[in-house]
């Protein structure tokens, strides 16, 4: 057995400390820190089986259920690597992605059985085993996964721990640039350090996942859960009446938001109408939380003490925190609520200028981090790595400044990356399906403040001489190319030329102070 960070190592302790108390709440199922370490251990059995190998990939394809948790500490206690795709992309884009890791083992949940033609065979035309992660018999070609765990005998954990890689997210991005970010048990264990203090996590934590496993912060809450030997309650997806019952019905202390579902959440009736006591703590993130939503949150919901977290997937995810005492009625004074918080307990944050030198407090630049949460690099991208890594010091993209108390302050994005209702879409993708086109001449795509999704995707077209094409064409075209939260939500077809740098570069800036009216 390994001797530095591991994950698998949690449930260990969650079953030594409180054996028989509730490890996970799925709707009716609840199974025990005992009953779930034995379920893990038998699906690692099955993996194993099937012919995983050390190291080998396992491809998640699912929504959140109790099934999705077991299937991440399996892998890991086979010596496997997990991989949880992003459900709601194109076809065409978890194929790509899929293909990219190469995985031994697909697991398909119900919702998603119908990509097992598209999935089955990689590109040497060898079949991958697949497995139906849901209850009930498996459509033909699937193995039964309940066969599976109650088919095998439990088998000791591989002891997997330290630098050896734990988990493949992938960013966001074009089915060809979408980075699959190598993530180790280290990384992971170091995030939980970060923010179980800030979090006020303990064994009696009783953490609500409803964001999906795809997204880092949803996947690292699974962690530091266990690690604190709390209970796992889950929800397939966020409905604002669900979660809001969920929460009652069981007790949930924790939860994780990201701005747009505030927004639902202080619409849904029922709110005013439910005891919401047991919520003690409430964080959110990625994306900009407008502050009047976040003071009407704040006065809904007067107990629960909230926390901001920034991050990025390569950080594992977490490098700044806003604790709850910056959230207080005074917070408008000091500017604070505008601000991202400051470094967490084990990560180290700087701004540095084009030549990646550091800035002094109050100048804007790029944010870079360091620290035991920064990525292994990219799978099978060691230019991208390389150049993300360069210095020591994760190049996040982001720009923004620090305040002489060590605040940091985000204001921009280098990337061009648009977050509209905690999705990352990069307006390159977009734009590339724009240009596609016969009648779109240039484009630009920038994000448009919205009330409810933060941002939505905006287009700026130019159309080729003597050709024709309405708002509803375009969005159409895109539709039929990326996932439909990437298209555009509107559209502005102009005469006028695209505003254009000495480079004949297009100007994003001047098109977003033209938007805003500034």
């Amino acid at each position: 057995m390994g001797t530095g960070f591991s994950l698998t190592q949690a449930v260990r302790r969650a079953v030594a400390i409180r054996r028989d108390e509730t490890a996970v709440v799925d709707g009716p199922i609840h199974y025990s820190w005992e009953q779930f370490s034995d379920r893990v251990a038998r699906l690692a059995a099955a993996f194993m089986s099937l012919g995983l190998k050390p190291g080998g990939r396992i491809v998640l394809i699912a929504l959140n259920s109790h099934r999705s948790l077991e299937c991440f500490f399996a892998a890991m206690h086979a010596g496997g690597v997990i991989v949880p795709l992003n459900h709601r992309l194109g076809l065409n884009e978890i194929v790509a992605q899929t293909n990219d890791c190469s995985p031994q083992i697909i697991l398909l949940g119900p919702d998603f059985a119908t990509l097992q033609d598209a999935l089955l065979a990689g590109p040497d035309g060898k079949a991958r085993d697949m497995i139906y992660c849901g209850a009930g018999a498996p459509p033909a070609g699937l193995h039964d996964y309940e066969q599976l765990v109650h088919g095998q005998r439990p088998v000791d954990d591989a002891g997997r721990h330290g630098n050896d890689l734990a988990c493949i997210l992938y960013t966001s991005g074009t089915t060809n640039a979408a980075k699959g970010v190598m993530l180790s048990h280290a990384n992971f264990c170091a995030n939980t350090a970060n923010v179980v203090t800030e979090l006020g996590m303990d064994e009696r934590t009783v953490h609500l996942h409803h964001g999906p496993l795809f997204h880092v912060a949803a996947a690292a809450r699974l962690f530091s859960t266990t690690h604190v030997a709390g209970t796992h309650v889950f929800l397939p997806r966020f409905v604002a009446a669900e979660v809001i019952a969920e929460i009652a019905r069981t007790g949930v202390t924790h939860a994780t938001f990201v701005p747009t579902m505030f927004r639902m959440l202080l619409d849904e009736p029922s709110l005013a109408e439910t005891d919401l006591s047991s919520l003690r703590y409430v964080s959110y993130g990625s994306a900009a939380m407008p502050e009047p939503l976040l003071r009407e949150f704040m006065y809904a919901l007067p107990a629960a003490r909230l926390i901001q977290s920034y991050g990025m997937t390569e950080l594992s995810p977490v490098v700044t925190i806003l604790g709850w005492r910056d959230h207080s009625p005074d917070a408008t004074s000091t500017n604070r609520l505008r601000s991202a918080g400051r470094p967490a307990m084990l990560a180290e944050i700087a701004i540095v200028g084009p030549d990646d030198r550091q800035l002094p407090a109050g100048q804007h630049g790029e944010i870079v981090a360091r620290g035991p949460t920064v990525m292994q690099g990219y799978w099978n991208r060691p230019e991208q790595t390389a150049e993300a890594l360069r210095g020591g010091w994760m190049h996040t993209g982001d720009v923004g400044y620090l305040d002489e108390d060590g605040y940091l302050f985000v204001v921009d994005r280098l990337k061009d990356m648009i977050i509209t209702g905690g999705e990352n879409v990069w307006s390159q993708e977009v734009e590339n399906a724009l240009a596609s086109h016969p009648a779109v001449s240039q484009c630009a795509v920038i994000g448009k403040p919205d009330p409810l999704w933060g941002e939505t995707v905006h287009a700026v077209v130019n159309l080729r001489d003597g050709m024709d094409a309405s708002e509803a064409d375009l969005i159409a075209h895109c539709r039929g190319l990326i996932a439909h939260y990437k298209c555009p939500r509107s559209v502005d077809i102009r005469d006028q030329p695209m505003p254009l740098s000495g480079a004949n570069k297009i100007l994003k800036a001047d098109l977003r102070a033209e938007l805003s009216g500034t």
